[in-house]
């Protein structure tokens, strides 16, 4: 079950927050961690017992980090509970990977690898949800829960199990102690919710299709127009998808009563690759900040150790997306960028016509996702060559079977979104508002709120009707 399919949003929602809704204030998280495990095990019931181990183990350790009194105990006793997690998480999702490079793929036993193909829905990001909680305690900065219903229904959240963003305990306590919904935090999580699911539909599906097309291109079948289309589609599906995944979770929480972090700040509109990672899953480059970075040295060592400690998380910020040299090299192509630009060229390039930074930045992010969306290294220095190999043979072919009036509409609303547009209608609501006295000023926020209900009805029913007419179609970051 998806957050995006018509059974969620027609069978399961509806009775989901009548359950809520209807639930004395004591039984609210018990009525939240049953709706969350039941929406687990629904879409992979061979999973829940791993969730399960996570929410028992974690909580239980959550207690005994909070009451072991001496200091190096403590630490101790966090580096096991941190070293356990990293396990399961090694055990589902790196297995395979690390004893490839040991042993190779060819000889490596097929029983050995199983668990890599079995990944649990999410388990990335639940598991990073734990340690944050787990070091939190250690660095006192929320003590551990004692309720093991409210420490559940926090880690198994369904809003935002499968794709994130990777909240922290500390910040949603308060929500799980005493929430309440009140009609315009429902309204405004109702209009979340169909935004991101817009995004997801309307836009990430259409242009993923042709992004698909072209990453199956294979040598001489791939010529340079066709793998810029390519790469264009991806990286604007990659946004749609995964930050209408994020509209949909805090959309969601706000019909709960619950306040999500938010995860993305227009990423593409960035002047170079630091800013990007400050616009961009803006929760995990957060949590490799403060929990791997910081502790590393961050920016208090020489210059060298700097360098090699970005390096360092960038390396694992990208085999925290999955486990293949691909994603390793996307990371390593990251750090080598922040680099860089630490050494001297984000100074250069502040000195720039700002469009020229800006092309710059999405150049490089562009030609990252190559790596990311290649199933290996050697697929993706072809798809490279490719792009500026100067030949364009099958395009007219690829062009007139997949470019059409829904894909340059996607393609249109895609460019639009993805610079501060709705930004900027938000705005002008607000200036409605604070002028409510004058006629003309009614008038005006009448319309704008009709347009507004128009225009969400509108998105609400195109992406019921390519729901019920569209093969399924998961989101992207489920899979990490």
């Amino acid at each position: 079950m998806a957050l995006h399919s018509l059974f969620f949003i027609f069978a399961f929602l509806p009775p989901a927050l009548l359950l809520h809704w209807l639930a004395p204030k004591r039984l609210k998280n018990s009525s939240l961690l049953v709706l969350s495990l039941f929406f687990y095990a629904w879409g992979d019931a061979a999973a829940l017992p791993v969730l399960c181990i996570s929410i028992i183990f974690n909580y239980g350790a959550g207690l005994w980090l909070d009451r072991i009194p001496a200091q190096r105990l403590k630490k101790l006793f966090l580096a096991f509970a941190i070293a356990a997690n990293i396990c399961l998480l090694v055990q589902y999702k790196y297995l395979g990977f690390l004893l490839s490079i040991f042993t190779g793929p060819d000889i490596l036993p097929a029983c050995i690898d199983a668990p890599a193909r079995h990944l649990p829905p999410g388990i990335s990001f639940f598991t990073f949800s734990a340690i944050a909680y787990l070091i939190d305690i250690y660095r006192k900065k929320n003590r551990a829960e004692p309720n093991i219903i409210t420490f559940g229904a926090w880690l198994a959240l369904f809003h935002k199990m499968l794709a994130g963003p990777i909240a922290r305990y500390a910040d949603m306590a308060g929500d799980f102690v005493d929430r309440t919904v009140t009609l315009k935090g429902f309204a405004d999580g109702v209009q979340r919710f169909i935004l991101g699911l817009g995004k997801k539909i309307l836009i990430a599906n259409t242009l993923g299709k042709v992004a698909d097309e072209a990453f199956r291109l294979h040598g001489a079948d791939l010529d340079m127009p066709t793998a810029w289309l390519g790469i264009v589609c991806y990286s604007l599906q990659i946004y749609f998808d995964f930050s209408g995944y994020t509209d949909m979770a805090i959309g969601l929480g706000s019909m709960f009563g619950l306040r999500l972090p938010e995860n993305f700040k227009y990423p593409y509109t960035a002047k170079t690759i630091g800013e990007f990672w400050q616009r961009w899953h803006m929760s995990l480059s957060t949590w490799f900040r403060d929990y791997l970075y910081i502790p590393l040295g961050g920016n208090r060592c020489s210059p060298a150790r700097v360098c090699a400690n970005l390096m360092i998380v960038f390396l694992l910020c990208g085999l925290w997306h999955g486990a293949s040299w691909s994603f390793a090299a996307w990371g390593l192509y990251h750090g080598f960028f922040l680099v860089i630009e630490r050494m001297g060229l984000a100074r250069l390039l502040s000195k720039t016509w700002r469009p020229l930074q800006h092309f710059y930045a999405v150049l490089v992010i562009m030609t990252g996702w190559v790596f990311f969306r290649a199933e290996s290294l050697a697929f993706a220095a072809d798809y490279l060559r490719a792009m500026v190999s100067f030949t364009s043979g099958g395009f007219d072919y690829f062009h007139m079977t997949f470019v059409n009036r829904q894909f340059l509409a996607a393609l249109a609303a895609a460019c639009l979104f993805s610079a501060p547009v709705w930004q900027y209608l938000v705005s002008i609501k607000i200036r409605l508002e604070t002028n409510g006295a004058k006629l003309h000023a009614r008038c005006a926020y009448a319309g704008y709120l009709a347009a507004g209900m128009i225009f969400l009805f509108s998105v609400f029913i195109a992406c019921a009707m390519q729901l019920a007419g569209d093969t399924y179609s998961p989101f992207i970051y489920t899979r990490f």
